[in-house]
């Protein structure tokens, strides 16, 4: 069969496999980035013994748990405590003596994989004197993601990399002061997680469900085409309270998004954004 034409049967199939996972399980990958749906296909093809996109199709529709683990590849579950050390530094410097005049905190953590953001931000509020007035809501599409967050567990070969980022990020003890060692693995005090809410939540499909002062979104952006980003950015602005922050990723930007009038630049070089004063949720919906 000639390559083009094996090419566009593929794309077809793609495209039949994402709307079947919708209408099944309600996931909506639709409007994710077609290449990276794509590679996180080609991998999970030989693992579940398919040699097409079609027979996966038929054992996603049929056997639930086969949709469960088909999940891992395509959700991109990568991530590190600290990641980007000067974004941490920058909330540290510049947002936290904002947020230090509330009298309590909700902050979003949007897309959180396994939880080494949320870990980041919740050692960053304790170090400041701000957690026990916090609450972080934690969420994420992938429910097997979400469990290994719960549990704060991660590889001991990580830890150097995690340690050496949280210095550079303005840390103020050691990171050791919040884990304890066993069998190869950390564990993370589970004081950390007294004020985290960990919850299913999907971008391209739910809705708002709570106003938050503090939103953080990284790394989660550059797989949405045009249209899912520009819905992920309006939940986001009506999530935000009046002069609420918004931080994105390294290379994630509003510059062409239809939501980019309703912030302005915070702090640019670390993608961190505020909502405008006069910006309101579309349709007249108020915070009360």
């Amino acid at each position: 069969m000639p390559h083009r034409k094996k090419s566009q049967i593929a794309e077809i199939e793609q495209a039949l496999l994402l709307e079947a996972i919708y209408r099944r399980y309600h996931y909506d990958f639709r409007g994710y980035a077609p290449a990276s749906i794509k590679r996180g296909l080609h991998s999970a093809l030989g693992s579940f013994g398919c040699e097409t996109l079609s027979r996966l199709q038929d054992r996603v529709l049929r056997e639930p748990a086969v949709f469960t683990a088909l999940l891992g590849y395509l959700t991109v579950q990568v991530s590190e405590l600290f990641r980007d050390p000067e974004y941490f530094l920058a909330l540290r410097r510049e947002v936290i003596p904002l947020l230090r005049t509330y009298p309590s905190l909700k902050l979003w953590v949007a897309g959180c994989s396994t939880g080494e953001e949320v870990y980041s931000l919740a050692i960053l509020l304790h170090e400041e004197g701000l957690l026990e007035r916090s609450l972080i809501y934690a969420t994420d599409i992938n429910v097997e993601a979400l469990k290994k967050a719960e549990q704060g567990i991660f590889d001991m070969g990580r830890v150097e990399a995690f340690a050496n980022s949280y210095i550079q990020a303005g840390g103020k003890a050691s990171l050791s002061h919040y884990y304890m060692a066993r069998y190869g693995y950390v564990v993370f005090d589970k004081a950390l997680r007294r004020n985290i809410v960990f919850a299913d939540h999907s971008l391209a499909t739910d809705s708002v469900f709570a106003e938050v002062h503090f939103i953080s979104c990284r790394n989660v952006l550059i797989y949405f085409e045009s249209e899912l980003q520009s819905r992920a950015l309006k939940l986001f602005r009506d999530s935000l309270c009046h002069r609420g922050f918004l931080g994105l990723g390294s290379k994630e930007s509003l510059g062409f998004s239809a939501q980019a009038e309703a912030f302005e630049a915070f702090a640019i070089s670390e993608r961190i954004y505020r909502k405008k004063s006069d910006c309101q949720p579309e349709g007249g919906f108020l915070w009360a």
